[in-house]
């Protein structure tokens, strides 16, 4: 049985050992801690970050949240991308149960933290990590526990992400597309960096065990089925689905179908790397009067369709550190000076498409010249906003089902909505 892993450990942040399980017998907690002491002394070199490390035969994969080390050891040839995640789940799991994972819950805790690694591991093979399962049958109070006490059927059952037995007076499932757009544009007004990054967020109140499939305008499919494609299809890049998507239904004629867990989750997420049109266009105009004023002329302008409006504009334009006395006239919304963060503040609650609006600050400065100052280093303009009921990449949710064995009837609501990432602008001249 090849690719399982030796031991787990939990170490602080001296490399010393909280918690461990040996599953097979051929990784000590001496070894680890060894091996951890060694490889924090190299915290500068680049090479000691990364997640995973080959020492003496033995492969040492980690993560770290707050003050504690999450470490897999193996002798065997492990899968590392598939372990490092599971240290990830084992953190959330931890979480659940602690509202958070650090040395003082531990300690506090040792005994459901035993218990719960005996479930979630077996043998060195990863079990079961949903937290909402586990959480049906280990309770806080380990002593409570009845003697005759039997595991939620979701452990034995081939769907180990959602509980039998679930009801609802009203059957429904809401379904969010939600897209983040990054944007970095240099001084010269080209873009040097532009991505989307989308999400299918799905709440999901529905009872039984429904079989739900959902159908998008992805362009394979359409074509597949002899559908034009023009201009509706969007070509889906790095995608990634829930564990409760069937891939090999996926894969096969592109259909998205899943028995969902009951809750928050993300059924998928996708990047699209294709150049976006910056959705708000923010530039600067500094210009100084003399060596003890200063005024600043901001520009913003929407650049997407006059039927879509942005909601909640927040933008962030960067001010010198020994500005004083604003004096602020803005054409739409309302503007402030934020000294702690050494920007002007500019909120608009409404911006629909195709519209500019304009600000106009004065500030004073100290009497020290500009000669006799050092050059700062200009920060970009930060925008913020929410469009809703738009999507950068098009994408449409073609039809949700959802299909139960009772026959009930579901109300499936779909939304879609685009909001700033990572949007910086270097316009400032």
């Amino acid at each position: 049985m090849a690719g399982a892993v030796s031991a787990l450990f939990l170490l602080d942040v001296k490399g010393r050992v909280l918690v461990w399980r040996d599953f097979r017998g051929d990784v000590t907690a001496l070894q680890a801690e060894k091996f951890f002491t060694k490889h924090m002394e190299k915290e500068g070199d680049t090479e000691s970050h990364a997640p995973v490390v080959l020492d003496n035969g033995v492969t040492y994969m980690f993560i770290q949240h707050n003050n504690i080390f999450l470490m897999a050891a193996t002798r065997q040839n492990c899968n590392a991308a598939s372990m490092i995640l599971f240290l990830h789940r084992v953190v959330h799991v931890f979480k659940h149960y602690f509202e958070e994972l650090e040395e003082e819950s531990l300690r506090d805790n040792f005994v459901v933290v035993y218990e719960l690694l005996d479930e979630m591991m077996d043998f060195g093979y990863p079990q079961y990590t949903e937290a909402k399962i586990l959480g049906e049958f280990i309770k806080t109070d380990a002593y409570k526990m009845e003697v005759n006490q039997r595991p939620p059927m979701a452990v034995t059952n081939a769907v180990s992400w959602r509980s039998e037995g679930i009801r609802y007076m009203k059957n429904e499932v809401f379904l969010d597309a939600v897209e983040s757009v990054n944007i970095l544009v240099n001084s010269n007004g080209q873009i040097v960096r532009s991505d989307v990054v989308g999400a299918l967020k799905m709440r999901v109140f529905l009872s039984g065990m429904p079989e739900c499939k959902l159908g998008l305008n992805d362009r394979v499919l359409l074509e597949a089925q002899g559908r034009s494609a023009k201009g509706k299809a969007i070509d889906l890049d790095d995608i990634k689905f829930h564990q409760c998507v069937r891939l090999a239904r996926f894969e096969n004629d592109r259909t998205i179908s899943f028995i969902p867990p009951d809750g928050s989750f993300d059924l998928m997420t996708y990047r699209l790397s294709t150049k976006v049109k910056p959705l708000i266009w923010v530039e600067a105009q500094v210009e100084r009067h003399s060596k003890s004023r200063i005024e600043i002329l901001v520009k913003a302008r929407s650049q997407f369709k006059e039927r879509s409006t942005a909601t909640n504009v927040e933008i962030e334009v960067p001010v010198t550190s020994d500005a004083i006395n604003p004096i602020i006239r803005s054409s739409m919304g309302s503007a402030a000076y934020a000294p702690e963060k050494d920007a002007l503040l500019w909120k608009i609650k409404s911006f629909p498409g195709g519209k500019e609006y304009m600000l106009r600050a004065e500030f004073s400065l100290p009497s020290i010249s500009a000669e006799e100052a050092a050059p700062e280093r200009k920060p970009p303009i930060r925008v913020k906003f929410e469009i809703p009921y738009f999507t950068v990449s098009g994408i449409q949710v073609r039809y949700l089902k959802v299909i139960e064995k009772s026959g009930y009837h579901a109300l499936p609501w779909v939304r879609y909505i685009t909001k700033a990432g990572e949007y910086e602008l270097r316009l400032i001249s």
